[in-house]
C-alpha cells in the first residue's frame, strides 16, 4: 500500500513542485502563497488517485473528500510554515524549491497515516 501511495502522492508531487517552480519564477508572490496554491492542486489530484487506486473506500465520499482536506490542510500549514522558516537562510531565497523539496518529505509521512485513516478508519 505504501508504493501506491507513493506513487499517487508521486504523481501529485510532481504537478505540486512543477506548478510551484513556474510560479517562483514567473511571478513576485511570496513562495508561501505560491506553496499554498500549489499544495491545493497537487491536493486534489491526490485525493482522486488515492480513492481510485490506493485506499479502500470504508466511508462515504463525502466524508472521506472531508478528512482528506483536513489532513492536506495541515499538511499545507506544516510545509508552508517549514519553507516560511527556511526561507531565512540564504540558500533557500536563491532556490525555494530546495525548501519545497525538504517541506514535501517532512509531511509525506504525516499525510500517509492520516489520509489512510481518512479513507479506511484505520492508521496501521
Amino acid at each position: 500500500m505504501k508504493t501506491k501511495f507513493a506513487a499517487s502522492s508521486g504523481v501529485a508531487t510532481l504537478v505540486d513542485m512543477g506548478l510551484f517552480a513556474l510560479l517562483s519564477k514567473i511571478t513576485q508572490i511570496p513562495v508561501e502563497i505560491i506553496n499554498i496554491i500549489s499544495s491545493l492542486v497537487g491536493m486534489v489530484i491526490n485525493f482522486l488517485l488515492q480513492k481510485k487506486y490506493v485506499f479502500q473506500l470504508n466511508r462515504k465520499v463525502r466524508t472521506a473528500f472531508l478528512l482528506s482536506l483536513a489532513v492536506s490542510l495541515g499538511g499545507i500549514f506544516i510545509s508552508t510554515s517549514i519553507i516560511y522558516f527556511l526561507k531565512t537562510i540564504e540558500i533557500f531565497q536563491t532556490y525555494p524549491i530546495f525548501a519545497k523539496i525538504i517541506a514535501t518529505g517532512i509531511v509525506f509521512f504525516y499525510n500517509f497515516y492520516l489520509k489512510r485513516f481518512s479513507f479506511e478508519k484505520k492508521f496501521f
